[in-house]
């Protein structure tokens, strides 16, 4: 028997998968919050939404997470849930959280493989999306 997929709207899917990169390394930074923040107000896709849901979507991203399998459930639902256009979109707003904090482990990249996987991102719109994240983090004494 098939397990049913969350429904998410596709601003719910990208903010799950912001979480869900956040959260892998274990814990879920304040830079990495400050940057799911602000990529809701800046980011034409979330322009309806409504801040204050924020946290209540994170929770329930969070509640699925921990379920059995959860990590998938989340891809799945996220995948299931962002029409093909908005792929690369989402993939731009995991990358921004993924570097927020300066710190890229193992299990972040691993994550960042798995979504760009699952939302059918192309390896060429994956490595300008990074390179330009890099650009976006990079500080005046040449530290990303």
């Amino acid at each position: 028997m098939a397990h049913r997929v969350a429904a998410l709207t596709p601003q719910e899917a990208v903010i799950y998968l912001m979480v869900l990169t956040s959260a892998s390394d274990g814990a879920i930074k304040d830079e990495e919050l400050r940057t799911i923040g602000r990529v809701v107000r800046s980011f034409p896709m979330f322009a309806e939404a409504d801040e204050q849901g924020l946290v209540e979507t994170a929770e329930a991203c969070g509640a699925l997470m921990s379920s059995d399998g959860g990590l998938h459930k989340v891809l799945e639902a996220a995948a299931a849930a962002l029409p093909a256009h908005l792929g690369e979109t989402a993939y731009a707003a995991v990358v921004d959280v993924v570097t927020a904090d300066e710190n890229l482990d193992m299990t972040e990249i691993r994550v960042l493989e798995l979504i760009r996987n699952a939302l059918k991102v192309p390896d060429d719109g994956a490595q300008a999306i990074e390179h330009a994240a890099r650009a976006r983090h990079m500080t005046v004494d040449g530290v990303a």
